[in-house]
């Protein structure tokens, strides 16, 4: 019998393949969970509407031991917790399919998020094609605030504003005494912003009028909104004044461009704004459909009965309230960076980690170093948008990737095959790809690849299919070559193509920021990582390579390990002097007990909450602001935040500018409720003291196969092992193939492998 609230899901739907990772109690020993992976095609019309549903299906079915029919609402009683990551978000921006929604900004700056920042990427470009903005229509809203000065001491230059605790201004210009009403010096009342800056409201807007243009676009049938206007990161009233009145018009969605970024820089945060009114209302449309699934219905934005949780793009479990598009553009590779990030750092040791997961679309990149990178904008297919998120560099490089032969060049992406029609193979018509090449190179095996395609989802692999484009494409290849390659070396050709592509954003994290490449660790992930790891950690001179046991599925694995998060943050603008330090570790202190406050109603204790505060600082004439977290090296203080940003500025640009003053943008607390105490000894400790036995080939081989590799050609008799017939302690030397229900792993010739409790350890 399996306990109310004891199983526990997560699910990634990726691009290709939705994994799911769940566990239960062993009703044999109910102190133990066993645990359960399911992996199945993302898009599949004809057999089920919602892959993570379908996944949650047979898990359920799996466990409980009852035939569960498709399409049947689903019991959740038995359900612990949900977890769930996504690229509905991601897909919807990347294909433009997002939700059509309208602009709102202050009249005059029609064209603003138009215009954008100037930048020029592609100056040289012949065919120069901007990205079209992501909304439909602009309406110009008759509003104007503007800023008049920093709010100062009584010692401060006679222009200064001086405001009392309640916001009302005590002295005004030249020490007159004036109370910042009427016309002294201009027309409109002086306000004190969020930020402290002086505010000046030189134009309310006529909410009648707002409403008339309102219910002009509501009756052109748009139903969302994004509402940008000018210095709302420090004055948001007009902002939600506005939209009180969209939504009574009946809006269902309304982003509010201080209420979603409350930061300094209209343009980026504009388009933020915009690109939360277009993606959140089609993420909304996908988890209701989703919820519909199962038994409980939605109450106060929660299930009834299980919980269910999200993964945000900066790393952090969220719940349905807190969950956006703007938040889950990186839902689907952040677990995987949370997954390696936890089960392959070591405190101790301290060695770098590359993250490479390389999955059916594309292959993610990260690095991790004791604590998650995380950029604070990004540019994703031409929307620059400003909101946390992991460091991940993505390039057009996996499984699915499509293979062609361009002007005498082999080419490896960016199209992909996805999972309709997915490669050759998948028994769907679909192009050559790189699983293609790999599958006729002999390191994917049909006989122990899962079988779930053709029309009854259970015939394996199609490697007639590959083998006769191939045979096509190399002929096309050697009619154009003096010397004629064999077909193992056109196919290869391609892979290695591949690996170059994949090492590429590898690179720009490591050497292009003074980081040596060898001295890191690789982990590598994804469903087709274990096929390529050896040869792109030789092409960057890694010596160390990790990889999960459920290095396939680790975007699901990392949700189940994931921290639940929570963050504040208010603008500033504030110069970072000995004075202002007392009033910026106030405001920290204040934004601390807020956030601490949320996650115990979430329920975590003291000891399971961690608090980062950080400030957004830059040189005062400069516009690039960073985000500064300070740890213990950081001058002699408990919190140091000049030495820390001076750090993180050098490394970042090499230089400082030592007689410019600091101004902090942006303070910013973040809170995160840990999900576990510990995971146990490090995989490195674990080698260390582990007897190491070379595998019995005559016991463990669970058959032979034809292999090939580069530089040595075919190896027909290639080794080949089941995962689960090795035993921890187990060392193979390579050429050699490690398999199990969702990944195949190569050993190249001179790796060995060592198997621990949780990983495949390989050294080069």
């Amino acid at each position: 019998m399996i306990p109310d609230r004891s199983i526990r899901i997560c699910a990634d739907r990726g691009g290709t393949f939705c994994d799911v990772h769940a566990s239960y109690p062993d009703p044999k020993n109910p102190d133990q969970r066993k645990e359960l992976v399911v992996k199945l095609l993302s898009q599949d019309k004809g057999n089920y509407e919602d892959a993570p549903t379908e996944g949650i299906r047979r898990v359920l079915e799996i466990v409980t031991g009852e035939k569960i029919p498709r399409g049947a609402i689903l019991e959740t009683e038995k359900i612990d917790y949900i977890r769930l990551s996504t690229t509905v978000a991601t897909n919807a921006l990347l294909e433009r399919k997002g939700h059509k929604h309208a602009l709102l900004i202050t009249a005059g700056f029609k064209d603003l998020l138009l215009i954008g920042n100037q930048s020029r990427p592609k100056i040289f470009d012949l065919n120069i094609r901007r990205p079209p903005p992501l909304y439909s229509t602009v309406v110009e809203v008759d509003e104007r605030v503007t800023l008049v000065g920093y709010t100062s001491d009584p010692k401060a230059e006679e222009h200064a504003i001086l405001f009392d605790e309640d916001g009302k201004v005590v002295r005004g210009y030249r020490g007159n005494g004036w109370d910042g009403k009427g016309d002294a010096e201009g027309p409109g009342e002086i306000v004190r912003g969020v930020s402290g800056e002086a505010v000046r409201i030189m134009k309310k807007p006529d909410l009648e009028i707002v409403e008339e243009q309102l219910r002009k676009l509501y009756d052109e049938g748009y139903r969302s909104l994004a509402i940008v206007f000018v210095h709302s990161y420090t004055f948001p009233e007009h902002e939600l004044l506005v939209g009180k009145v969209a939504r009574k018009v009946g809006f269902t969605h309304v982003s509010e461009s201080a209420q979603l970024l409350p930061m300094i820089k209209m343009v980026p945060r504009g388009v933020s704004s915009t690109a939360d009114a277009y993606l959140t209302p089609i993420l909304r449309e996908y988890l209701d459909g989703f919820f519909s699934g199962f038994d409980a219905k939605l109450k106060d934005g929660r299930l009834r009965s299980p919980r269910v949780e999200f993964m945000g793009s900066d790393g952090g479990l969220l719940d349905l309230n807190n969950f956006s598009g703007l938040k889950s553009i990186l839902s689907g590779p952040a677990g995987g960076v949370v997954g390696y990030a936890l089960t392959s750092w070591d405190a101790k040791e301290k060695h770098p980690i590359i993250g490479l997961d390389v999955g059916g679309t594309s292959t993610d990149v990260s690095r991790f170093d004791g604590r998650y990178e995380v950029v604070y904008e990004t540019t994703t297919a031409g929307v620059t948008i400003q909101s946390p998120q992991l460091d991940i560099n993505t390039v057009a490089a996996g499984g699915g990737s499509c293979l062609t032969y361009r002007n005498g060049l082999f080419l490896a992406g960016p199209e992909s095959a996805g999972a309709q029609p997915g490669p050759a193979c998948y028994r769907k018509g679909g192009p050559l790809a790189v699983t293609d090449a790999n599958l006729l190179l002999g390191r994917l095996i049909p006989d122990y690849f899962p079988k779930i395609f053709g029309k009854t989802e259970k015939e394996p692999l199609d490697i007639e299919a590959s083998r006769t484009a191939f045979e096509k494409l190399a002929e096309d290849i050697n009619s154009e070559q003096d010397k004629k390659l064999s077909f193992d070396e056109i196919v290869y050709g391609f892979i290695k193509v591949a690996n170059e592509t994949m090492c590429r954003p590898i690179r720009a994290l490591t050497e292009a920021r003074g980081y040596a490449t060898s001295k890191h660790v690789l982990a590598s992930f994804g469903g087709a990582g274990g096929q390529h790891a050896c040869e792109i950690a030789s092409l960057l001179g890694i010596k160390t390579i990790l990889i999960h046991r459920y290095s396939s599925i680790l975007s699901a694995y990392g949700l189940a390990l994931a921290d639940r998060a929570y963050e504040l943050q208010e603008p500033c603008s504030t110069f970072y002097t000995p004075q202002n330090v007392p009033s910026l570790i106030s405001r920290l202190d204040k934004l601390t007990k807020d956030v601490h406050t949320e996650l115990q109603k979430q329920g975590f204790d003291d000891n399971h909450i961690h608090i980062e505060r950080m400030l957004n600082m830059r040189f005062d004439g400069t516009d690039t602001a960073l985000m500064v977290l300070p740890h213990a090296g950081d001058g002699n203080g408990e919190e140091d935040f000049e030495a820390a940003f001076k750090r993180v500025y050098k490394a970042e640009f090499g230089f400082l500018l030592e007689t410019k003053s600091i101004i902090v943008d942006d303070i910013k607390v973040r809170g995160i409720g840990k999900t576990f105490d510990t995971l146990g000894e490090s995989v490195y400790a674990e080698v260390a003291k582990l007897t190491q036995t070379p595998v019995n080939h005559a016991a463990k081989i669970e058959t032979r196969y034809s292999v090939y590799f580069d530089k040595v050609g075919r190896v027909d008799d290639t080794p080949v092992f089941l995962l689960d017939n090795l035993e921890v302690g187990d060392v193979l030397e390579g050429p050699a193939m490690i398999i199990d229900n969702t990944q195949t792993i190569v050993i190249v010739p001179g790796a060995k492998a060592i198997l621990t409790s949780k990983h495949l350890y390989i050294t080069l």
